[in-house]
């Protein structure tokens, strides 16, 4: 049982090993959401809701794979679990706003594939969190994914009104942001 703080769990989540600027994790809905504030917002919604499930559903599946002394069934228990709930996701947003279920394209159904939150299950439990502890861990790390996607798509919405060489206009300009972003959250490792 690990006896980290929760203030402790969740600053390390969501700032100092934030799950697309230190782990490098989630890049492709980073990247791709990113244009645009309003649905970067909803996305980091999306997948903060879906890594809360899939953290109290990870460590449900851990203890029960335990007990049965299974634990080799993990990996492929929590993509059947996180697959499951990012179709629930999609089905709740189509129904409830077409809009927003359009602007998200292909990037919703891609929650599935999202690595930070396969990651999120494996890093609670080999950190031996407790249930409280999973919790405050997936909910830092979901801030922390919102934040940025927030961050970027603030950035990227502003670079819209820059006058910006055309050698660095598009992809070029958005890694560029994303590296600077990256190293800017390198600066929170002393927090940890």
């Amino acid at each position: 049982m690990n006896t980290e703080a929760y203030w402790s769990i969740f600053i390390n989540a969501s700032l100092v090993n934030n799950f697309v600027l230190a782990y490098f994790l989630g890049i492709c809905p980073f990247l791709g959401v990113s244009g645009k504030m309003e649905t970067a917002t909803k996305m980091g919604a999306a997948v903060t809701f879906v890594m809360l499930i899939s953290s109290i559903c990870a460590y449900g599946i851990h203890a029960l794979l335990v007990a049965i002394n299974a634990p080799f069934l993990q990996l492929i228990s929590y993509i059947v679990v996180i697959a499951s709930t990012v179709q629930l996701v999609e089905m709740f947003i189509k129904k409830m706003s077409p809009t927003l279920f359009r602007a998200l394209g292909i990037f919703l159904p891609l929650i599935t594939t999202n690595c930070a939150i396969l990651g999120l299950a494996l890093f609670q439990t080999s950190k031996a969190y407790s249930f409280s502890q999973s919790l405050v861990y997936a909910s830092g790390a979901g801030i922390g994914f919102t934040l940025a996607l927030i961050l970027m798509a603030g950035i990227r919405e502003q670079l819209e009104f820059a006058e910006v060489p055309n050698v660095v206009k598009g992809t070029a300009l958005t890694l560029l942001v994303a590296g600077i972003l990256s190293l800017t959250f390198m600066g929170f490792s002393g927090l940890g």
